[in-house]
């Protein structure tokens, strides 16, 4: 499998390629309107014109595949899915701010998240990997950290609404104050910071939706990393998402959940 998941890599790359081609000027230039949708979160008509693009792309490229998308829904497959978040970060890109991204995922029904691309034009970064293979930034390949002491570990944190619905943001603060230094670089940017060592453990919002995931997961397992969802669970369809170095991800999740 490996040699066929070599070309859905070359296709996820093109895809990205694509899709920056399309954001970047875009971004750039300040020149979209922005909409609330139900859930009262902002889209862009250049979060929906680079889903539009991208799934033309696939529906051409591969029409037996299936696709799912943020902005335009689904269509069945063949046991392969195309997992698109055109825009991570919208509200980002809405104030000017360079932290977004495109995050294509390949799913295979049985092995979930397989190929992962996150491209990040604005900030000159790209990450992408294939599952039990190997991972990459920019070209060159990343490994996590090897911290192993959680008083020494560099942290990025995540709290919202939600974690206090749940009941459990005190552990978010116990959590924080163990760490040795905390930052809050959010969305997709705090989990590729583990995946290419800069930072040890990232423990995103919950509300998370499938595609705000999927293609996290194969570059951070890539690169030697753990990503679950808060209770430790590998699912990428769950709300939430906790990555790390690997070493420090059963002690992360004991205070998430103490």
């Amino acid at each position: 499998m490996s040699n066929e998941l070599a070309t859905e890599l070359t296709l996820a790359l093109e895809l990205a390629d694509a899709a920056d081609a399309f954001t970047l000027p875009r971004f750039r230039e300040r020149s979209f309107s922005v909409d609330l949708k139900e859930n009262l979160t902002e889209v862009t008509e250049v979060d929906r014109g680079a889903e539009s693009l991208i799934m033309d792309i696939v529906r051409r490229e591969r029409p037996r595949h299936g696709w799912y998308g943020e902005e335009h829904g689904s269509g069945a497959g063949d046991g392969w899915t195309w997992v698109i978040d055109p825009i991570d970060g919208t509200s980002n890109f809405v104030r000017g701010v360079p932290v977004w991204a495109t995050l294509i995922a390949l799913v295979h029904d049985d092995l979930g998240p397989v190929v992962g691309v996150v491209s990040a034009p604005a900030l000159g970064s790209r990450w992408w990997g294939i599952i039990d293979d190997a991972a990459f930034k920019n070209g060159s390949p990343i490994r996590v950290s090897q911290e192993r002491d959680i008083m020494n570990a560099h942290a990025s944190l995540t709290p919202n609404s939600l974690w206090n619905t749940a009941g459990k943001s005190q552990n978010l603060y116990r959590l924080q104050n163990m760490v040795k230094r905390v930052r809050g670089f959010g969305d997709f940017w705090q989990h590729m910071l583990v995946a290419d060592g800069s930072i040890d453990v990232a423990v995103d919002a919950i509300g998370l939706e499938p595609y705000d995931v999927a293609a996290l997961v194969p570059i951070v397992h890539a690169a030697g990393g753990r990503l679950s969802d808060r209770h430790g669970k590998p699912d990428w369809r769950a709300n939430s998402a906790v990555s790390s170095n690997g070493l420090l991800h059963d002690s992360v999740i004991a205070v998430l959940n103490s």
